[in-house]
């Protein structure tokens, strides 16, 4: 599975430069979206946006199974369990100290895609709010 993320991902960065093969979108668009709170938006709701895409129509059957457990395998590694974690620990913070504010940051990848930081804090029953660019906390 190493070797054939490894090509895949070769073959993938080839095309990039070659110019047979874009990103459907560009980082301005993911700042954009992320700015005016559009978390909803298409282009963050694609987990795969944060780990390279191994499932190819074009591949034969034996490397199409191979490249959906490689995908799988990222998504819940790489995505979910990073997001859960990022949230018990928001939780456990406010949670052992209840009459401090906190401001939390994070990275736009926590707010891409399912089970976001900010789906594992309102399954814990916590509101969240974005609050836009420029505007005063």
């Amino acid at each position: 599975q190493v070797v054939f993320a490894l090509n895949q991902t070769l073959l993938q960065q080839e095309s990039l430069r070659a110019g047979s093969f874009q990103i459907p979108y560009a980082t301005e668009d993911l700042i954009k979206h992320y700015n005016c709170g559009d978390l909803s938006s298409i282009i963050l709701n694609h987990d795969t946006s944060q780990v390279p895409n191994f499932i190819n129509a074009t591949l034969p059957a034996h490397e199409r199974i191979i490249a959906q457990e490689i995908d799988s395998y990222f998504r819940q590694e790489l995505i979910y369990k990073r997001n859960e974690r990022m949230g018990r620990r928001v939780k456990d913070l406010l949670e052992e100290h209840p009459e401090e504010s906190f401001f939390f940051a994070f990275g736009a990848g926590h707010f891409m895609g399912n089970n976001t930081v900010i789906d594992v804090l309102r399954r814990e029953g916590y509101e969240v709010e974005h609050t836009p660019a420029g505007q005063a906390i």
